[in-house]
């Protein structure tokens, strides 16, 4: 089976000695737009290409208001401070995600909470997440506190695994019942849908990320979305050092932070930003060749789900065992194809062993049984 598997890759990838995992594809105007850039000598965080590169991705999302940054991590860094989360306080998270939403987190003094994913999205599950606040939680002044802790409760940052929207609708119902801030780490997420609207969105604020190996890359590059113009405004400031506007005067009015996206990669941006519509087109025909492989036999693929719509950012699939598992990985990496199992659940790295968590069935199994595919877009053969 192992074998049927490499070969179906290679032959979806056929002009690569070895497949890796998510390679970025440079074929619009980067160049172009990068010399442009050069030559106008604006390559740092001033400049027309950043400007342009926001608009693009208000166009694209429908958000009202989008800030770029340097990657995704100092987004969503931005993005807790200006909803109001601080030292001492709690923010609710998930498991099952990447260091840097939990590390995030972290940087504002804050300690996270940790949720079990869904059975259907790999995402923050909302049943475990309202169980965990019907226990703990008590409004005390139009704000959500642990009656355990004593600590307020000041966001809740569900993430979208490998672009699958999570269930955000009842996630934002039970955060507006609880008056907790709402936060959509959507890092992975360009080109997913929810219901019909791009995730980010139904947050008070969301985040994207521009990696290296995401859908749309510039190397770098972060940013916030949002329909709340105090929030844009916020994260433009805080993110751009907190300085006053001026012509000369260098007048910072609180502590900030030198997070805006160089003009340089905003060029690049822009041009992948182009592409994007064919982009995800390639990744779903890839993702529609992997349901069909996989639909007999032990291995299942991870689907959209129902009234969602993924950019499949990375294919994913789900094996038996943690013994299928790594006979997977080992067959696939041995012979020219890069797969890669999902990551190490928070509560089981160090920096966060011991926060506060819910049970984790879920999480726990998929950290075992989920692997990852190679998910390039695919050029012409």
């Amino acid at each position: 089976m192992y074998k049927n598997i490499v070969e179906f890759v290679k032959d979806l990838y056929p002009s690569k000695e070895f497949i890796p995992l998510h390679a970025p594809v440079f074929q619009g105007n980067e160049k172009k737009y990068l010399n442009d850039c050069i030559d106008s000598t604006f390559v740092s965080s001033v400049g027309e290409y950043v400007n342009k590169f926001e608009k693009m991705m208000c166009d694209y999302t429908k958000a009202k208001y989008a800030v770029a940054t340097t990657n995704g991590t100092s987004a969503l860094h931005t993005a807790l401070m200006i909803v109001g989360v601080e030292p001492g306080t709690e923010v609710l998270s998930q498991a099952l995600t990447f260091v840097a939403t939990a590390n995030a987190i972290s940087y504002v003094g804050a300690t996270p909470i940790f949720i079990d994913s869904a059975v259907n999205n790999l995402g923050m599950c909302p049943e475990s997440l309202e169980e965990f606040l019907n226990a703990n939680a008590q409004i005390i002044g139009e704000q959500a506190f642990n009656k355990i802790s004593k600590k307020r409760i000041s966001a809740c940052v569900p993430m979208h695994v490998f672009g699958n929207p999570v269930d955000i609708n009842s996630i934002q119902k039970i955060c507006k019942k609880f008056k907790i801030p709402l936060v959509e780490d959507a890092a992975e997420s360009l080109g997913s849908y929810y219901h019909n609207e791009h995730t980010g969105l139904k947050g008070d604020v969301g985040i994207l990320s521009f990696n290296g190996n995401k859908v749309v890359t510039c190397g770098g590059g972060g940013m916030i979305i949002t329909n709340n113009e105090q929030l844009a405004k916020k994260a433009k400031h805080i993110t751009t050092t907190a300085k006053q506007p001026h012509k000369w005067e260098f007048y910072h009015d609180e502590v900030g932070y030198n997070y805006r996206l160089p003009n340089i990669n905003a060029a690049m941006a822009c041009a992948q930003m182009e592409q994007l519509e064919g982009f995800i087109i390639n990744k779903r025909q890839t993702a529609d060749a992997y349901r069909k492989f996989f639909s007999n036999g032990n291995i299942k693929f991870v689907d959209e789900s129902k009234d969602c719509q993924s950019n499949f950012w990375l294919n994913a699939v789900e094996v038996e065992s943690k013994e299928a598992r790594d006979e997977l990985l080992e067959y696939t990496n041995k012979n020219g194809v890069m797969t890669r199992p999902i990551w190490r659940l928070m509560t089981e790295l160090p920096a966060f062993a011991h926060s506060l968590k819910m049970p984790m069935k879920n999480a726990e199994k998929y950290v075992n049984t989920i692997v990852n595919l190679p998910s390039s877009v695919r050029l012409p053969k």
